[in-house]
């Protein structure tokens, strides 16, 4: 209910699931996400000065706020500071409520139905022109999104979809702390990032989205029965896609549990052997329509850690608890003594 929520594209098959998932993808062209870089470049430069007179800073903390504010002036909802930080921590509750039972989740769900508002009124105030947004622009798209009966998404499922663009892509600051942790623990690779290897920073955050943790597993529903590998799924059974399991398999993986970005160098991009946010084809299949969202994004951060500012990483807790999803370093990685370069 957290990711996904009742008729968001996630949930649906067939036909519908594909015409729905080409509203998304129609917004993922290289072109908009450029323009999600950029806008986040910026906000990134501009928490920097504040970050320069500050003592230290929760680096977890701060990226997503930064990519709460570039997402939505990306989608054509810029916010103020003060929206800035009520969105922020909705978005947050969601992501971090969504591996947990109880109270955690319960917070998540509490604060997402206030965010579910809010799109709500937002999509409906853009349908009868009491608000102007860039045409083309994401929240245009979804307004204006027609489903295969030429009918507008009803406005609550607007809201939701509107939602499973801003949400996740807040969800990619917990890659963006785990580079900043490979980078810390790995600090040969730092190195290498100004070598005559071109191709390296692909490597690296490919490398630190298959090392480190982010949602375990997805779920999903038989629609056919069928046998696989002498296992028989039956029509209806609940199956669990071991993400985490299979980014790590050793019969798929040489030195598995080693942090190696050299691996990519020959990777055979399999749409099925690396799936840190699942498998299969973008366009067909449920593989997450914003996945170019997050490597551009985690390349750009890897940019600006390395070659924008430095930075010392005091004495803290960076042990993350697989148990809790996702999971973190416990510090959320502080940071202090910054600089811009």
């Amino acid at each position: 209910m957290l990711l996904q929520d009742k008729g968001s594209v996630q949930t649906m098959d067939g036909r519908p699931h594909y015409h729905r998932k080409q509203m998304f993808m129609s917004i993922m062209t290289p072109k908009n996400i450029q323009q999600l870089v950029n806008i986040t470049v910026e906000q990134w430069h501009q928490r920097l000065e504040q970050w320069k007179t500050r003592d230290r800073i929760i680096f977890h903390e701060e990226m997503t706020t930064i990519l709460c504010c570039a997402v939505c002036q990306w989608a054509g909802i810029p916010l103020s500071e003060s929206e800035a930080k009520q969105r922020t921590r909705e978005f947050v509750a969601m992501i971090d409520g969504s591996g947990a039972v109880g109270l955690r989740n319960w917070w998540g769900q509490l604060l997402r139905t206030r965010t579910e508002q809010w799109a709500q009124e937002i999509i409906e105030a853009v349908r009868t022109n009491q608000r102007s947004v860039p045409k083309g622009s994401v929240i245009d798209v979804i307004a204006t999104h027609q489903d295969l009966e030429g009918r507008r998404l009803d406005p609550k499922i607007a809201a939701v979809e509107l939602i499973n663009i801003l949400r996740p892509t807040v969800a990619v600051a917990w890659y963006i702390t785990f580079i900043a942790l490979a980078l810390h623990e790995y600090p040969e690779c730092r190195e290498k990032l100004f070598s005559d290897e071109k191709d390296y920073p692909d490597w690296f955050v490919h490398e630190v989205r298959r090392f480190y943790p982010f949602f375990p597993a997805v779920g999903g529903h038989v629609k056919k029965a069928f046998d696989w590998r002498d296992y028989h799924f039956a029509k209806g059974t609940w199956v669990l896609l071991d993400i985490y399991g299979t980014n790590r398999d050793s019969r798929i993986w040489q030195e598995a549990e080693t942090f190696r970005p050299e691996r990519f160098q020959h990777w055979n991009k399999s749409a099925f052997n690396y799936i840190p946010q699942g498998g299969g084809d973008t366009h067909e299949g449920h593989r997450c329509p914003g996945e170019k969202i997050t490597i551009e994004l985690s390349k750009v951060a890897l940019n600006l850690l390395t070659r924008a500012m430095q930075y010392d990483v005091p004495a803290q807790d960076l042990i993350f608890d697989l148990s809790r999803m996702p999971a973190l370093p416990k510090s959320r990685f502080i940071m202090s003594q910054i600089k811009p370069l």
